[in-house]
């Protein structure tokens, strides 16, 4: 049965690749927007991801830096400065608002760096310099080609102007891209003197970060401290959790219209094929061997129409940001492998009918003229 099942197939080869084409289409879209999220949201922690402290510490009940709001006073940084374990903390402004660039608006995470703070500063850059004086900015390499804003062009955050002197790389993404701008303006901007928003700590040789982030949480009053990659992961997945649903309906969608591409594409194979399911049933073959039948049919094309996804996912997604820069796509194995056993299940549910239809098939049109 199944090579009957595999040769009804290929005899009609136009219905096969179409069906397998439609079915890739309906996976593709899923597997676009699981990248597009996934890519969004690794490009949201970009900025943690890159500064690699061995522990962030901010204010007391938060616990990632995406959409939220920190404000430590400065004397907790002295504290934790003094202690045995503790290399060197690095404090950072950091603030989330519209900034106005020409006659573009966009949202961005606006990073304040004190003089010396190098350390939290960008970590690529494409032209330009980075911030030395008062009133100047760095921003990101693709925001600038978006925007039009250019090295020694002005930007300006609420009522504050600001100079471009620098483009960074690495730091764009649609939900926030990264500027950098002096402390003392940004702490002006927030009306916040005497308080950071994060510290980064880096700690000695040898010290465990974990350790560290309890011996600040529980000797520094009202701070909460994290390890570097459980800060990041924080950030991540509250990031994906703003796609999850979105997501989900997709996948609902395209998985139906997938087994409803199925569903027909089976139906029509077996009605073209009648006549010799009947006479494999005057023969002797079950019920049950003639549905099997179907469901392999209907397994061979959806799993075709899966690979030709997975090879268009592997191949092409990552040469989209060649086109449109703005987008950060990410493809990742799991959720493909997810997308794999979804496939199996439209198989099987497109199969339901045809193979009904096949079971209730009469022996005995195999004796008909």
């Amino acid at each position: 049965m199944f090579t009957w099942a595999w040769k009804s197939l290929i005899s009609q080869r136009s219905t096969l690749l179409g069906s397998s084409l439609g079915i890739a289409g309906a996976f593709i879209l899923v597997i676009f927007f699981d990248a597009v999220f996934r890519g969004e949201s690794e490009q949201i922690v970009a900025y943690p991801e890159h500064m690699k402290p061995d522990v962030w510490v901010m204010q007391v009940g938060v616990g990632n830096m995406h959409m939220a709001m920190s404000y430590i006073w400065d004397w907790k940084m002295d504290v934790i400065a003094r202690m045995p374990e503790v290399e060197k903390v690095t404090p950072i402004l950091y603030f989330a608002s519209v900034i106005n660039a020409g006659e573009a608006k966009f949202f961005a995470f606006v990073v304040g760096l004190l003089p010396d703070a190098d350390r939290a500063g960008p970590w690529a850059m494409t032209a330009g310099r980075k911030i030395q004086n008062p009133g100047e900015a760095v921003i990101p390499d693709v925001l600038s080609e978006i925007t039009g804003t250019g090295i020694g062009e002005s930007l300006k955050i609420t009522d504050h102007s600001f100079k471009v002197v620098g483009l960074s790389h690495g730091t764009y993404s649609s939900a926030n891209s990264v500027i950098f701008v002096p402390f003392a303006e940004l702490e002006d901007i927030l009306s916040s003197a005497g308080t950071y928003s994060y510290l980064l700590v880096d700690a000695k040789d040898g010290v465990d970060a974990s350790a560290l982030a309890a011996r600040i949480r529980n000797q520094v009053e009202k701070v909460n401290a994290l390890p570097h990659d459980e800060f990041v992961q924080n950030d991540f997945s509250l990031a994906m959790q703003m796609g999850v649903e979105i997501i989900f309906i997709m996948t609902t969608i395209c998985s139906a219209l997938a087994a409803l591409i199925v569903g027909f594409t089976a139906y029509t194979l077996v009605s073209r094929k009648q006549r010799e399911l009947a006479i494999i049933k005057a023969l002797g073959a079950g019920r049950g061997t003639v549905m099997i039948a179907v469901v392999m049919q209907s397994v061979i094309l959806t799993l075709m129409g899966y690979l030709f996804a997975v090879a268009f996912a592997f191949l092409l997604i990552p040469e989209v940001h060649r086109l449109a820069p703005q987008l950060t796509l990410a493809v990742s194995l799991g959720p493909i492998l997810q997308i794999g056993l979804v496939a199996m299940m439209v198989a099987i549910v497109g199969a339901v009918i045809p193979a009904w239809w096949v079971s209730r098939l009469d022996p005995a049109m195999a004796y008909q003229v």
